[in-house]
Order: C-alpha cells, then structure tokens, then sequence
C-alpha cells in the first residue's frame, strides 16, 4: 500500500487538443468569440423576457431557463480552455477537475430536460390549446425546471464519486481541453469497468428518453397541424416549432457524433473527437439566442434598438 500511495496525485494536466499544439493560440480566438456571444446573446434574451409583459409567457421561460444554463454551462467550460490556450494553465487541481466534470454534464443533461420541457410546451399550446393556461401554469414550469435539474444533479453525482474511489493513478496527463468523465477515466490505473458501464448508460438512457418524448410531442404536434383546415393556420402552427426545433438539432447532433466517437471510433483522430466536443459545448449556446433572436420580434427590436444606440454614441 505504501509503493501505490506515491501514485496518487493531485493534479492532472490537460493537454487541450493533441497535435495541435501550435495552434493553441489561434483557437483561443473562436473560442473567446463564442464565450463572449454566448453571453451577450443569452443576456440579451433574459432581460428581453424579463423587462417585456407579453413575454411572460411559460414558453419564454423555458427560453429564459436554456439562455441561463447555457452561459454556466459555457462558462464551465470555455474559461479553462482559454486559460489552457492563451496562458498555458494546463494543469487543474484533481477535486477541481472532478467538480468541472460535475457542472459539465449536470448542465448538458439539465439542457436535454429543457428541451423537453419546450417540446412539451409545444404539445399542450397546439393540441390542446384551451388548456395551456391551466396546464402550464408558473408553478408547474418552476416544478419542472427543479425536476430537470434534480435528474440532472442524481445521474450524475455518481461519477465523481466512482471516480473519486479510484484512488492511484500511474497517469497524470488528459488528453482533452476539458475534463470530460470518459478522458479522465481513461487515466486511471484501476479497473474502470464501472465507471465506463455507467457513463454508457447514463448517456444513453438520457438520449433515449428525452429524445423518445421530443419526438412523440412532435408526432402528435404534426397531427394536431395537419388536422388544421387553413393553411395559414399550419404555416403559423409550425412556425412556432421551428426554432425549438433548430436548437434540439444543434444540441443532439454534435453530442451524439461526440459520444460515438468516442466509444467506437477507433480510428478517428484524437483532435477530431476533441474539437467536436468542444464544439457541443460552446456552439449550441451561442447558436440558441441567435435562432430564437430572429424568431422573437421583441428581441429583434432590442438588439436593433441597442445597435442603433451605439451608432448615435459613435457619432458624438
């Protein structure tokens, strides 16, 4: 016990992109880019909600709940990075990783609840529009949003303790930019079986279920439309989706590309399955208030009226 004490660390080192190392400097760019859109976007959207009255609707909170998941969600993730790309802070306190870990994929999983959350409110406000008042009331999205959360915060609670009884490591380096559940696995000198088998069901039970509700609200939601007689009343019906559905696409495709190159992509670069990581966390928050921005007039007014400010600032 005494020989394998020495191998238990403190601190691990994160590469950030295997092979491209030279170029860390110049990735930081976009990234930076996409923290700070991030931010601004879904500020944008959260005092828009907040400030208009007709906005107060249960629909716009869930948009305000996704806005403000994901700029934590991007502010877990993207600080480290630049500190990793810009100022070489590559080496990251062992608990300190672990709690990254947490607060990553709590809020990924929290975002897939979110997205149901709005698949469901879709449901009630098209199929059953007399009783989205009654039904969605401010209570019951806040119980919804604490369910989401709670789910989110069990599932994953496990990992870092799983990991945290995998107490000698002969290995200190992450191949990743980030600590991501499965590339800190990877370090440890134990058997890891465990840990493996329940990120494994974990994402997959997430992505099954939450997928399995979005798409049965929108089976039911298309029926519901092409019941409607007037064409313009589909187009309207369908127009309301089409936002919620942009974001579900930006949000699932990246992480299920993500988790099966990960697992089974043998073969597939290390940087590619990095980048593409990378791009599942910071591209949907940045992408999200862009899609609901140009769908939301209220929102579009904002953002007109605060670049025209600036225009008469400039100007003086």
């Amino acid at each position: 016990m005494e020989d394998n004490a020495t191998y238990h660390i403190a601190s691990f080192f994160l590469v950030g992109i295997p092979g491209l190392e030279s170029f860390h400097c110049w990735i930081g760019i976009p990234i930076c880019l996409l923290f700070v859109l991030t931010l601004l976007g879904n500020s944008i959207i959260i005092t828009t909600v907040k400030s208009e009255p007709s906005l107060h609707q249960p629909m716009y909170f869930f948009l305000c709940m996704l806005a403000m998941n994901d700029m934590c969600l991007t502010c877990s993730a993207a600080l480290q990075m630049l500190a990793i790309f810009w100022f070489g802070a590559h080496w990251i306190n062992f608990d300190a990783c672990l709690t990254q870990m947490f607060f990553i994929h709590t809020l990924c999983i929290m975002e897939s609840a979110i997205l149901v959350a709005m698949a469901f409110d879709r449901f009630v406000a098209i199929c059953i529009p007399l009783h989205y008042a009654s039904t969605l009331t401010t209570p019951t999205v806040i119980k919804i949003g604490l369910a989401g959360l709670s789910r989110a915060t069990l599932m994953i609670m496990p990992c870092p303790l799983f990991i945290k009884r995998l107490l000698y490591y002969t290995k200190h380096v992450i191949q990743h930019a980030y600590c991501e559940h499965m590339a800190v696995v990877k370090v440890a000198s134990a058997n890891t079986y465990v840990n493996r088998i329940y990120g494994i069901l974990v994402a997959l039970s997430v992505a099954v279920f939450d997928l399995g509700l979005i798409g049965t609200s929108y089976i039911k939601i298309l029926q519901a439309v092409f019941r409607l007689s007037s064409q313009r009343a589909r187009s309207k019906a369908l127009g309301t989706c089409a936002a919620h559905v942009c974001t579900i696409l930006a949000f699932y495709t990246p992480a299920l590309f993500s988790f099966l190159t990960h697992r089974f992509g043998k073969n597939v670069p290390p940087s590619v399955h990095i980048i593409f990581a990378i791009l599942y966390l910071l591209v949907p928050p940045t992408f999200n208030p862009l899609v609901y921005g140009v769908k939301i007039k209220q929102i579009r007014d904002r953002v007109v009226g605060l670049l025209l400010l600036k225009k008469k600032i400039s100007e003086y």
